[in-house]
């Protein structure tokens, strides 16, 4: 990742929280002259309960940029390199992704003063609220729902050594890294007490499952990361890679859970969900079955991995909490995140 040094802006653009748009226009200029078309314009259009990400317009095709969080950043869950390197990897592949452009470590720099990339802005809007389940029929979401875990299980037959990922994790080891990272994580964000947080840390220590096949992980699995275009309704891309690694294909599959049926939890209304069973969106046990089939395995047990999953993101909402309460968040509906913690153990210690 090269290092990118400091830019002195030359015109006047709107300011743009975590961002110098006249900074990346002259980036742009000298760096992909190709794609520079004038000065840029850059809006959030996802403040992020993790990477910020801007709409960029004004050059020859609309991109995108991430960036990590503003504040206080866990130290590994904001990977820009590890993003940028996976869906470069998979751009070739059957998995829809967009396409990279650039990858720079502008640390201390004018642009974002931290790394970022770069990618093209791909087709199509993210489903994220029931209110969108309007513009489809009922049985153009049921399609997309089985689409969306057949690129899933997709994802998880990918020969790693044909798109070059074979360094890109390390399987043996993957469920007990993962805790202690996670672990690692809460103890970077206590801001108060989370003893039930702490049991089902303790509880799913003592009785991880036996992983029976390793590939491509996402780590954040689920409907409102990927973008759905076109009529009849496709997938046109999966978004936010930046957890994603090598282990255990089923942490995948239990976090996919979770936020199918995360409205069904108290509090949920801080993580608005579109799946609704009433518009056509078929069960989550209807998914699964799907995915074993797609894979060539049996129906696998989630509970742990559901335990799992509501664990991981009750710890990522408490780092959110955390940045909100010190003034690192950028966008609205922060302030209810942390209501959800509590749910979401309760969910998990129920679930295993």
């Amino acid at each position: 990742m090269p290092k990118l040094p400091a830019t002195t802006a030359t015109h006047e653009t709107p300011a743009t929280p975590g961002l110098d748009a006249a900074a990346l226009t002259g980036w742009l200029a000298a760096a992909h002259p190709g794609l520079a078309a004038g000065p840029l314009r850059a809006r959030v259009i996802a403040g992020g309960r993790s990477n910020l990400t801007y709409a960029i317009e004004g050059a020859r095709f609309p991109l995108i940029l991430r960036r990590p969080p503003l504040g206080h950043v866990l130290s590994s869950a904001h990977d820009m390199a590890r993003e940028h390197r996976v869906i470069s990897a998979l751009e070739h592949s059957s998995i829809p992704v967009p396409a990279a452009i650039d990858l720079i470590d502008d640390t201390g720099g004018a642009i974002t003063g931290t790394p970022f990339f770069l990618m093209e802005k791909a087709p199509g809007a993210v489903i994220a609220s029931p209110e969108q389940n309007g513009a489809y029929s009922r049985e153009e979401l049921r399609g997309l729902s089985f689409e969306l875990v057949h690129h899933l299980a997709a994802l998880h037959s990918v020969d790693v050594e044909a798109v070059g990922l074979t360094t890109f994790g390390k399987p043996e080891g993957y469920l007990g890294r993962q805790l202690s990272t996670w672990r690692r994580q809460l103890d970077a964000s206590r801001s108060r007490e989370l003893p039930a947080l702490d049991r089902l840390q303790a509880a799913l220590e003592a009785a991880p499952p036996t992983t029976t096949r390793t590939g491509i992980v996402h780590g954040d699995y689920r409907l409102d990361n990927a973008l759905v275009d076109g009529r009849p309704p496709r997938i046109s891309a999966i978004l936010d890679w930046e957890m994603a690694t090598l282990g255990d294909p089923l942490v995948d599959l239990g976090m996919f859970a979770l936020y199918w049926d995360i409205a069904e939890l108290p509090g949920s209304e801080a993580i608005p969900s579109a799946v609704n069973p009433a518009a056509g969106y078929p069960s989550f046990a209807e998914l699964a079955d799907h995915y074993a089939s797609r894979a060539g395995i049996a129906t696998p047990a989630l509970n742990w991995y559901r335990a799992f999953a509501a664990y991981k993101l009750a710890v990522i909402l408490e780092g959110i909490h955390y940045r909100y309460q010190a003034g690192g968040t950028v966008g609205e509906g922060f302030d209810r995140i942390g209501e959800l913690v509590g749910p979401l153990v309760e969910n998990g210690l129920q679930v295993l």
